[in-house]
C-alpha cells in the first residue's frame, strides 16, 4: 500500500517548459541574421547539456547557455545590446507567475488528507524555492527537497534521509529519465502524466521499453481515483 506520494514540480504541478521556449524564440530571432533557426536551437541545446556540469539546471544556467551560444554564432560579434536582450529574457522568467495546471491545487487538498506529501524538484534551489512559494502550494507537502538532479543514489538518499520504505514511496512526474525510470529501479512506484513539450536532455532514446512498469495518466487530476482502485 502506497502511504507517501511524490511530487515533481516543474510540467508536473504547474507550467515551466513554455517559458523557455518562448525564451529560445526570441533568442532566435535575435540570432536570424546569422543562421538558420534549426541551426541556432540545435547549438543551444547543445550548449546547454554542455554546461549542466557547470552551472546545474535552471533559468540562469539557460541564460548563461545563451549568452555562450550568441557569441559563438557570431564569432564574437555580437552586441552589447543583444547580450542585455538575453538578460532582459532570462529575468522576465525569473519574475514571471505560476501558472498551475487545471485541478491540482484540488487533487494535492484532496490527497494530503489521506497521504504524506513530498515535493522534489531539481534546479537552483533559489529559482525553485521562488517557484514553490509563488504556487502556494507549501501547505499541502510534509516534505519539499531541492536536489541537484535525480537519479537512482538521489532517491535513495531522499528516502533514508526520511526512513521510507521505496514500496510504499510512489512518484508522480512528467519525465521518463527524472522521475519514473529512477524510482522504479530502486523499487518504488511511479506515474507518468505527459507535458505537451520536453526538454531533449529529459527524453529517453525507447520510452515505451518499460511502459508495464509503471502507470500513466492522461492529467493530474485522475490520480485519486487512480489510488482509490490501487488501494482496494
Amino acid at each position: 500500500m502506497i502511504n507517501i506520494i511524490a511530487f515533481d514540480a516543474d510540467d508536473t504541478l504547474w507550467h515551466n517548459e513554455t517559458l523557455y521556449l518562448h525564451a529560445q524564440d526570441i533568442f532566435k530571432q535575435l540570432l536570424s541574421g546569422y543562421h538558420k533557426p534549426e541551426w541556432i536551437e540545435q547549438r543551444l541545446d547543445e550548449t546547454e547539456i554542455r554546461n549542466i556540469r557547470y552551472y546545474g539546471y535552471g533559468i540562469k544556467s539557460f541564460a548563461l547557455s545563451m549568452i555562450e551560444t550568441a557569441i559563438e554564432l557570431t564569432e564574437g560579434r555580437i552586441a552589447g545590446r543583444e547580450i542585455q536582450e538575453i538578460v532582459d529574457v532570462a529575468k522576465q522568467m525569473l519574475t514571471a507567475e505560476v501558472d498551475l495546471f487545471e485541478q491540482v491545487e484540488e487533487t494535492l487538498a484532496h490527497l494530503s488528507t489521506k497521504y504524506e506529501l513530498m515535493l522534489i524538484t531539481k534546479g537552483d534551489s533559489f529559482e525553485q524555492a521562488r517557484k514553490v512559494t509563488k504556487s502556494g502550494l507549501t501547505r499541502y507537502f510534509k516534505y519539499i527537497e531541492f536536489v541537484a538532479d535525480k537519479t537512482q543514489e538521489t532517491y535513495r538518499g531522499l528516502l533514508g534521509k526520511y526512513k521510507l520504505d521505496p514500496t510504499r514511496f510512489l512518484m508522480v512526474g512528467n519525465s521518463i529519465k527524472s522521475d519514473i525510470l529512477p524510482v522504479i529501479e530502486i523499487g518504488g512506484q511511479a506515474v507518468y502524466i505527459p507535458y505537451t513539450q520536453t526538454w531533449v536532455h529529459e527524453t529517453v532514446s525507447n520510452p515505451g521499453a518499460r511502459k508495464s512498469e509503471y502507470i500513466e495518466l492522461e492529467y493530474l487530476g485522475q490520480l485519486p481515483a487512480f489510488l482509490e482502485g490501487l488501494n482496494r
